[in-house]
């Protein structure tokens, strides 16, 4: 029997979802994991999305440390000024991040504005892997011919050809796994640009983690490319920049 792949979850919510009501409290993800096989991944706050940077910051570290986690903290777009300063704060802090992550569509802040475009180059500057919310086919734009490493955290699989189309020109291009749930959807990413773009992402606790892994434990991919998406894509996208 084949032993089941380290399996590791970039998209990682906790707090207050003020759009739904819903909470998405730590032992809940917990509960999640222990359920699913997953050992970890990265986790952000929902505070810090939508209304109170730092001390959202400060709480998804507090559950990361807590929990065996990483912590990917967020910048508001919204307050390109405020987002360098926060983002100073965290590079010395005494175990800065390798990722941040952004939020343009909740926090109303299109990928064409110029806060959008000042504050990645600021991620691109310091070496940092991007976590991106939103509409694969407005922020990937966006974000070509600055080298930046970036997951995608919303690509449905109706738009996987835009996505493709992107990442054979951007080698820093990944995906999350998290809505690619169409036929062939993953086999599809690895035969045109590889496994070592999947990046497993399950939002969980606010959405269907199971789902997701069992898609990729059943898809056509190969153990090693299963393996790749499941766990080895994050470790690398948090390893720094060379």
């Amino acid at each position: 029997m084949t032993d089941s792949p380290l399996l590791l979850d970039c998209d990682i919510l906790v707090g207050h979802d003020v759009t739904t009501g819903r909470w998405g409290r730590p032992e809940n993800v917990a509960k999640v994991f222990a359920e699913s096989g997953i050992s970890g991944g990265v986790v952000s706050g929902l505070r810090a999305v939508h209304f109170d940077v730092p001390s959202g910051n400060n709480e998804a570290r507090q559950v990361a440390d807590g929990n065996g986690w990483t912590t990917c903290p967020v910048l508001d777009l919204r307050d390109p000024l405020g987002a360098e300063k926060e983002l100073e704060r965290q590079l010395a802090s005494d175990t800065p991040p390798r990722a941040i992550r952004l939020a343009p569509t909740s926090q109303s802040v299109e990928p064409t504005y110029p806060a959008f475009g000042h504050v990645v180059q600021l991620l691109v500057n310091a070496g940092l892997t991007i976590f991106a919310e939103g509409d694969v086919r407005k922020v990937g734009p966006a974000l070509r011919g600055l080298g930046a490493r970036v997951v995608f955290l919303d690509t449905h699989f109706y738009y996987l050809g835009d996505f493709v189309v992107l990442a054979r020109s951007e080698p820093g291009f990944h995906t999350s796994t998290r809505m690619l749930t169409g036929p062939d959807s993953l086999e599809i990413v690895a035969a045109e640009v590889g496994a070592e773009r999947l990046v497993l992402g399950c939002r969980t606790p606010f959405h269907e983690t199971r789902s997701v892994i069992r898609r990729l434990l059943s898809s056509k991919l190969s153990p090693d490319e299963i393996a790749q998406a499941g766990s080895r894509s994050l470790t690398t996208l948090l390893e720094p920049a060379c």
